[in-house]
């Protein structure tokens, strides 16, 4: 394969237009003052609230260490909060605060707007086979996991 035929692979694409759509989310939520990487963990916790650091670290697929320096930021911040799990001490269930819920809808429509824009090229029709072959790859390799 030729140099110039690498960037034609599933591979490289799929990569590249994560990158580009993930810099495009990024430069959006800057308003708020939050990252792409802070605001996956935000979503992740508008869908499983009250949930531990290791659940969460699992769901966002990171290290348990590096989702806690972020935790930390974010809680430095005023975006999420550490509640005590009963009975444990050492133990946290993390909870989004008010600032964080308060924002939801209009981060959220940065990033429909953001999902918009990198389809806007194709048909409704193009949209719905490219999300059905892409939901159809990834069933593959995670059944490929084990």
């Amino acid at each position: 394969m030729a140099m110039d035929d690498r960037s034609r692979t599933f591979g490289y694409l799929i990569l590249d237009v994560a990158r580009l759509t993930s810099a495009r989310f990024e430069a959006r939520v800057r308003e708020f003052g939050l990252t792409r990487a802070q605001w996956a963990l935000m979503a992740a916790l508008y869908r499983a609230e009250g949930c531990n650091q290791a659940q969460l670290a699992e769901v966002l697929d990171v290290t348990p260490i590096s989702l806690g320096r972020l935790v930390d930021r974010m809680e430095r911040a005023g975006w999420i909060e550490r509640r005590p799990l009963d009975g444990d001490r050492r133990a946290y269930r993390l909870f989004l605060t008010e600032r964080a819920h308060a924002i939801r809808g209009r981060v959220r429509a940065l990033s429909d707007a953001t999902e918009r824009e990198a389809l806007e090229a194709l048909t409704p029709d193009e949209r719905r086979r490219l999300l059905g072959s892409l939901d159809r790859v990834r069933a593959t390799l995670l059944a490929a996991r084990g």
